[in-house]
């Protein structure tokens, strides 16, 4: 199956275009818990320095209004897209006054699903619209998985690679067309090897007793205030996390742009029992979802990668792919590292692109239900057990040891690591790469076991572990300069938002009720 990329890094090379499989464009979304100094979640509004989580572009709001998310435009240069992020941080910091960024993925002290407070978008018609999909959120599975944080690592390849490509693709389908299905056979092969960024990075093995509190569970005490699973590297992307029952039977394909979008947009105009029993609204009139189908939009479908496309004010997701195609892919399956201040290290950001850069040249086959089936269990199985020593996975059928694929996929992806580096003389692709075959060869390498082994060393509970490295990124932001440009930039943008979300609330001339009804009958609004 790896035979493709060998072929398709033959023909680059022979016509001297290589060097197009750099300067793809990397940006990050990475949502981090407001704390207060006991480490429980923040009960206090967004800050308004930070502007407006409706219209804001860097800094948002996720799930709670606790739940901070920060937004990097796309960069060129990996470096860039770290800084960014961490300067996003250094102004955020500025501005917390008593509170601070949990440093994990999975949360601090959760006192009951209502300890959650859901995120605030003002009075606007879309501004009500995305609250009440939280509330939504909330009713069919929950606040408490809500606030659990992660990183997406948003990637596309340059604009002067595809005619190339296309070119020594023979491939002679319109120019978007092309970028599409290319897209759609990268993110099937995530799929297929999307288990490796589990076992490589996961950190998230243990969680604090309160997050299930008064759920029934097999996990084991780590100590008093504890629950973990020995072998876990994700609990984040484990069952604990979305509780798919309902979108089980919706059978998203990604195996071309068409079907995927159909299958979404289907998923949205279809009732769901449970849901309808709830109903949209309650005695008292107030809404608790925005419809009673399985999905209430199309970003309520959780999966590890999705192909996106920037959605124009007045579309919708999957409109935006319908009308523009597809440019660029999210691999969402990345966890908070807590032994990075900004959740995330250089060296990953560098070996994430290689893999994905990876999986979109090695041959990508379309994906059967079953496969799709077989690559979820693969998945799910090393999030809670991906450390086991002897972990068997499943293959095209058949059984394979994680250690051996592991080093197999890591072996494919050397002369691609080799390629990236070029005339780079501290080969950080192929440095990183390294990195990671060491944590195949040594699984107390991985971040999840590193984690484990500190809380065992220093007798800290996840909860203390936790809050000491978030006290340490929090002295490392405060104590990091902010370059005058960067503080005007973030300090434009939030008074700028502030000002949007004023001219939105005071342009709407419809009732909510109509605007929720134009919305579905004609696509016309994001709520990305």
């Amino acid at each position: 199956m790896y035979v493709g990329i060998q072929t398709r890094l033959d023909k680059l090379k022979a016509l001297k275009q290589d060097h197009l499989l750099t300067g793809g464009l990397k940006g990050l979304e990475k949502e981090s818990l407001r704390v207060n100094t006991q480490g429980k979640i923040a009960q206090t509004p967004h800050p308004l320095a930070l502007g407006s989580a409706l219209t804001n572009p860097y800094i948002t709001t996720d799930y709670s209004e606790a739940l901070l998310e920060f937004i990097t435009p796309p960069f060129s240069d990996t470096q860039d897209t770290l800084n960014f992020m961490e300067s996003i941080h250094a102004y955020t910091y500025r501005h917390l006054k008593d509170e601070m960024l949990w440093g994990t993925s999975m949360p601090c002290i959760v006192d009951g699903d209502m300890s959650i407070p859901i995120a605030d978008y003002g009075n606007s018609n879309i501004g009500k619209m995305k609250h009440i999909y939280r509330i939504g959120l909330w009713h069919r599975y929950g606040r408490s998985m809500q606030a659990i944080a992660g990183i997406h690592f948003n990637y596309s390849l340059a604009d002067d690679f595809w005619p190339v490509y296309q070119k020594i693709e023979d491939n002679t389908a319109q120019s978007q067309d092309f970028i599409s299905q290319s897209y759609m056979d990268m993110t099937r092969n995530i799929h297929r090897y999307g288990w490796i960024i589990l076992y490589l990075f996961g950190a998230s093995p243990a969680i604090c007793k309160s997050f299930l509190k008064g759920r029934t569970h097999t996990f084991e005490a780590f100590d008093a205030g504890t629950l973990f699973k020995p072998y876990a590297t994700s609990l984040r992307m484990s069952d604990i996390g979305y509780k798919n029952d309902s979108q089980s039977d919706i059978n998203i394909s990604y195996n071309n742009l068409d079907a995927y979008v159909a299958r979404l947009l289907a998923a949205t105009q279809t009732p769901y029992a449970d849901y309808q029993r709830f109903g949209v609204k309650d005695n008292e009139g107030n809404y608790q979802q925005l419809n009673d189908n399985i999905l209430q939009i199309e970003n309520e479908y959780y999966s590890n990668v999705r192909p996106k496309q920037v959605a124009k004010s007045g579309e919708r997701p999957s409109e935006a792919l319908k009308n523009r195609g597809v440019r660029y892919v999210e691999l969402r399956s990345v966890d908070l590292s807590p032994f990075d201040p900004a959740g995330v290290s250089e060296t990953q950001l560098y070996f994430l692109e290689a893999f994905m850069i990876f999986c979109l040249l090695a041959d990508s086959p379309t994906m059967s239900p079953t496969e799709k089936t077989c690559v979820d269990k693969n998945l799910t199985l090393v999030a809670s057990e991906g450390r086991k020593p002897g972990l068997l996975l499943q293959k095209n059928g058949q059984a394979i040891d994680l250690t051996s694929w592991g080093l197999e996929l890591c072996q494919a992806m050397t002369e691609l690591c080799q390629t990236l580096d070029a005339d780079n003389k501290d080969k950080p692709y192929s440095s990183s790469l390294n990195e990671q075959i060491a944590k195949f060869n040594d699984v107390k390498l991985t971040p999840s076991a590193i984690v484990l082994q500190s809380m065992s060393q220093q007798q800290l509970p996840f909860f203390k572990f936790a809050m000491s490295q978030s006290k340490r990124h929090l002295e490392y932001f405060k104590s990091k300069p902010l370059d005058p440009s960067e503080m005007q930039t973030f300090e434009l943008a939030s008074a700028t938002s502030l000002e949007q979300q004023r001219k939105i609330e005071q342009t709407d001339t419809v009732s909510f009720e109509r605007f929720l009804q134009h919305y579905f009958s004609t696509d016309k609004v994001s709520t990305s």
